[in-house]
């Protein structure tokens, strides 16, 4: 028994240095894989067009993944803060990729009336939807609140994604229905989820001032996107 302790006390660390170390996880992909890479064997792009929404889709990940669907024949609907950067991000991708579909829509995930609005507009787009892509997220150093007094970071990268995933499911059903095709929503958390203990997810540490750790809250809010996904 103690060995066995001592192995999942140690998994953590462990799976951080497999991250970092870029090993392939069970998908024969780890953290060194590109979205080309990942997307090379693109047969299922082709069989019918399909519609991918991406939030924090104007930089990092979320732009690279953007750019690649594109490439891949998907359309792109891109859920940024800010609509200048995403309007770059677009005009990249059709210069690489000039039949490339991109739409823009302002959002912003720790406001609920943001998410409602942002989904409103694309609903009225009447546009099918397969892939939803939960990507957007941010830290804050210090102790910050959103617009409905909830702190930021969880605001932001739960709260805000579980809404809209939730608003947005019966679009999802209702295209799998009439497309045949099964849909997917898509999470990104981080490795950094598993730095939260056993006992360590406690929000009343992270709503105190003098207890509040930017890690940690970050940290229980990737653990919260993990614990996200539903039947």
């Amino acid at each position: 028994m103690l060995f066995v302790s001592a192995t999942l006390q140690n998994e953590p660390m462990k799976a951080t240095l497999r991250y970092l170390a870029g090993m392939a996880g069970p998908s024969g992909f780890g953290s060194n894989s590109t979205a080309e890479q990942v997307t090379e064997d693109s047969s299922c792009f082709l069989s019918s067009p399909l519609t991918a929404l991406i939030t924090g889709a104007s930089s990092g990940i979320g732009a690279e993944t953007a750019r690649v669907l594109a490439k891949r024949g998907v359309r792109v609907v891109i859920a940024a803060r800010d609509l200048k950067k995403a309007r770059e991000v677009k005009r990249n991708i059709q210069k690489e990729s000039p039949k490339a579909e991109v739409v823009l829509l302002e959002i912003d995930l720790s406001s609920f009336g943001s998410v409602q609005r942002f989904c409103s507009e694309f609903l009225a787009l009447e546009l099918p939807l397969n892939i939803l892509i939960n990507n957007a997220g941010i830290f804050c150093q210090n102790l910050e609140f959103s617009e409905d007094k909830i702190e930021t970071t969880f605001a932001t990268n739960y709260l805000g994604h579980f809404l809209l995933t939730e608003i947005l499911l019966d679009k999802m059903i209702e295209t799998a229905e009439k497309t045949g095709i099964q849909g997917r929503i898509i999470n990104v958390s981080s490795v950094i989820h598993s730095w939260v203990k056993k006992d360590g997810f406690r929000f009343n540490d992270i709503l105190s001032g003098k207890k509040y750790n930017g890690t940690r809250a970050y940290a229980q809010s990737k653990l919260a996107n993990i614990c996200m996904p539903r039947k």
